[in-house]
């Protein structure tokens, strides 16, 4: 299964009044990571949509298992958890890099669409793309 590894350092706007990462950070970070996730297949998320081809998030999810404070190195693991026609799963784990415990584990839906955002079949209209995004499709994610 590919997997890639972002690393990111926490900065103090990240964090609440509790000195804690603020929940509304780790949508940022996944996004941040999907795009590397894509960028190391050998193809820019900006490559993809200059072909007319988006892919906008319809579901997210995060739970969130221990606290990740001001200036923690994060690892945010991001593999494909689900490749369909007209879908895209990607799963993220996040982990404090100095003894790898786990931060976060989230999950998030994409469709695919056209410019005007209406829903297309992928395989059909760049069957490269999809063969592309499918060989981190091997092993599914419990």
């Amino acid at each position: 299964m590919f997997i890639t590894e972002t690393l990111l350092v926490v900065r103090y706007a990240e964090t609440d009044q509790m000195g804690v990462v603020h929940h509304s950070n780790y949508p940022i970070w996944f996004e941040l990571a999907r795009t590397e996730y894509i960028k190391n297949l050998g193809m820019s998320y900006s490559q993809i949509e200059k072909r007319g081809f988006l892919l906008p998030l319809i579901e997210l999810n995060c739970k969130y298992k221990s606290a990740a404070r001001y200036e923690d190195e994060l690892i945010v693991r991001t593999s494909v958890k689900e490749l369909t026609f007209t879908r895209l799963i990607f799963h993220y784990e996040a982990s404090k890099k100095i003894d790898n415990s786990l931060v976060s584990i989230g999950e998030t839906t994409h469709v695919w669409t056209d410019k005007n955002l209406k829903p297309l079949n992928i395989k059909k209209h760049a069957p490269d793309i999809y063969q592309l995004l499918g060989q981190g499709d091997k092993v599914p994610i419990p």
